[in-house]
C-alpha cells in the first residue's frame, strides 16, 4: 500500500522535534568515531593489541590503515546501490535502522580483543565501521526534507554540533570511568567497546521514533539488486544534469581523503610522535569536541549568508593551516625554547594546534555535507547521498592508505603533510563549482520530475 506523503510545515521547515530526532543520529554515532575510530581504540590497537615490534609501530600503523580502507571500498561499492534501493522503495529509515543495529552489535564484540588478537580486530574493525560508515550517508539522506534550502546549512551545522557534544559526554564517561588506553590498564579500557555500542544504542532511540520517512515507494520492478543497478545506471546517465555536483564531489574526494587522515592518526601522531601524557591526551578529547561543535555551529549560520560553497572553502583554507601547525608543533617548540630558554613541551603547544583542528573539522564537514544537500532534488536523496558516501569513503581508501604506506617510508611526522597538499587540490577543484547553477540543477530536476 502506498500511504500519503507527509508534508512540512507551512514554513518548509520539518518540525523541531523531527528536526532533533534526525540531529540526534549524530548525537549517538560519535561515540563510535570518537571512541573507536579517532582515540581510545585506534591508539589500543597500534600500541598494544599489534604494539611495537621493533619498527616504532610502523606495522600497526599499516594494520590500521588496512582495516578502515577496506572497511571505506565496501561502502564505496554498496552505498550508491543501497541509495537507489532506499530513494524506489521509501526504505531510508529501514536501512539507517539495519546499519545503526550492526554497528551496535559488532562494536559491543571489541571486548573480546585482547593483546595478541589481531585478526580478529582487524574484522569487528571492517564490519563496524562499514556499518557506521552506511548509517552516516543513510541518516544525511533525510536532510533535504528538513527544511528549505537556504536553511540546511543552518540545520547540518545544528547535527554536528549536537554530535560533537555528545563526543564530549562519551569523552567524559571515558576519561572518568575507564582511563588510558595502555597495557597495564587493559582490562579496564576494553570496556570501550560495549561502552560505545550502549551510547549509541540508547541515544539513537529518538531518531526512529520522531524521524518520519517522507518518500513515496514506487511500484516494485524487479528484486532489489534489479532495482539498485537500474537506477543507479540511471543515475550515471543523468549527472550530466548535475555538473556542478559531479565536480564538488570531485572536490570532496581530496578534501575527505585528508579529514579522514586525521580521524584515524591525529592521537596516534600524539602518543608516537609528540610523546603526550595521559593527561593531556583527555584534555585534548574535550578541546576537539568544543571546537569542533563551535565550528559546526558558527559555520553553518556563516553559511546561510556567505553561501555553502565560499564556507567550504574558507574550511579548507583552516585545514591547511592546522596541517602545518601539527607538523611544526615539535621543531616550533624546540626554535622557542632556544630563542627564549623558556621550557615548553611539544605536548602543551599541540593542545592549541588541536583548537584550529577542531575547528576545521566541524566546519568543513557540516559544510560539505549541506552543499550536496542543496544540489539534490529530494526525489533523489537517498541515491545522492549514496554518492557522497562513496566520495567520502573512496577518499578513506585513498588518503589512508596513501598514509599508511608513506609513513612506512619516512615516518608518520612527515607523511602527515600530505594532508596539506590534499586540501590544496580540493581547493582548487572546489573553485569550478557554480552554486547558483548547482542548486537551480536540482530544483529544475525536481519541477520536471
Amino acid at each position: 500500500m502506498v500511504h500519503a506523503q507527509p508534508t512540512q510545515a507551512a514554513s518548509g521547515f520539518a518540525s523541531r522535534r523531527e528536526i532533533f530526532g534526525w540531529a540526534m543520529f549524530d548525537f549517538a554515532n560519535q561515540a563510535y568515531t570518537l571512541l573507536i575510530i579517532t582515540v581510545v581504540f585506534g591508539e589500543l590497537f597500534t600500541t598494544v593489541i599489534v604494539g611495537d615490534r621493533g619498527d616504532n609501530f610502523r606495522l600497526a600503523n599499516l594494520l590500521w590503515s588496512l582495516a578502515l580502507a577496506t572497511s571505506y571500498l565496501l561502502v564505496v561499492v554498496t552505498a550508491p546501490l543501497c541509495g537507489a534501493i532506499m530513494d524506489e522503495r521509501a526504505e531510508k529509515k529501514r536501512f539507517l535502522l539495519f546499519s545503526y543495529l550492526a554497528t551496535v552489535a559488532t562494536t559491543a564484540m571489541l571486548y573480546f580483543v585482547a593483546p595478541g588478537y589481531v585478526v580478529i580486530g582487524l574484522i569487528l574493525i571492517i564490519i563496524s565501521n562499514y556499518a557506521y560508515s552506511m548509517g552516516e550517508s543513510f541518516i544525511a539522506a533525510f536532510l533535504p526534507s528538513l527544511g528549505p534550502p537556504e536553511a540546511l546549512g543552518k540545520i547540518s551545522g545544528f547535527g554536528w554540533a549536537l554530535g560533537y557534544i555528545g563526543g564530549l559526554f562519551a569523552a567524559g564517561f571515558t576519561l572518568v570511568v575507564l582511563g588510558e588506553a595502555s597495557a597495564d590498564n587493559f582490562e579496564r579500557i576494553r570496556w570501550v567497546g560495549p561502552f560505545a555500542a550502549g551510547f549509541f544504542l540508547v541515544a539513537a532511540i529518538p531518531t526512529f521514533i520522531w524521524l518520519k520517512e517522507r518518500a513515496m515507494p514506487q511500484p516494485h520492478r524487479g528484486s532489489y539488486w534489479h532495482t539498485a543497478r537500474r537506477r543507479v545506471t540511471a543515475t550515471f546517465h543523468d549527472l550530466k544534469h548535475f555538473r556542478d555536483l559531479s565536480v564538488f564531489l570531485v572536490s570532496l574526494l581530496f578534501s575527505m581523503a585528508g579529514v579522514y587522515i586525521i580521524i584515524a592518526f591525529a592521537f596516534i601522531y600524539g602518543a608516537q610522535v609528540i610523546g603526550w601524557e595521559a593527561s593531556v591526551r583527555n584534555i585534548m578529547f574535550i578541546i576537539v569536541q568544543i571546537t569542533a561543535a563551535a565550528g559546526a555551529l558558527g559555520f553553518g549560520w556563516i553559511q546561510d549568508r556567505l553561501g555553502a560553497k565560499r564556507t567550504y572553502q574558507i574550511t579548507l583554507g583552516l585545514w591547511i593551516a592546522a596541517i602545518l601547525a601539527i607538523w611544526l608543533t615539535p621543531q616550533f617548540t624546540d626554535w622557542v625554547n632556544q630563542v627564549t630558554e623558556w621550557q615548553w613541551q611539544p605536548q602543551y603547544v599541540f593542545l592549541f594546534v588541536g583548537c584550529l583542528a577542531g575547528l576545521s573539522l566541524g566546519s568543513s564537514q557540516s559544510a560539505s555535507r549541506a552543499l550536496v544537500g542543496l544540489f539534490s532534488p529530494t526525489t533523489k536523496s537517498a541515491e545522492f547521498f549514496g554518492f557522497w558516501g562513496l566520495a567520502n569513503k573512496l577518499a578513506g581508501v585513498i588518503g589512508i592508505v596513501l598514509l599508511g604506506g608513506l609513513q612506512a617510508l619516512v615516518g608518520l611526522q612527515a607523511s602527515i603533510l600530505l594532508c596539506a597538499v590534499l586540501f590544496g587540490v580540493a581547493m582548487l577543484v572546489c573553485a569550478r563549482v557554480n552554486e547558483a547553477r548547482g542548486r537551480q540543477a536540482a530544483l529544475n530536476w525536481q519541477a520536471s520530475s
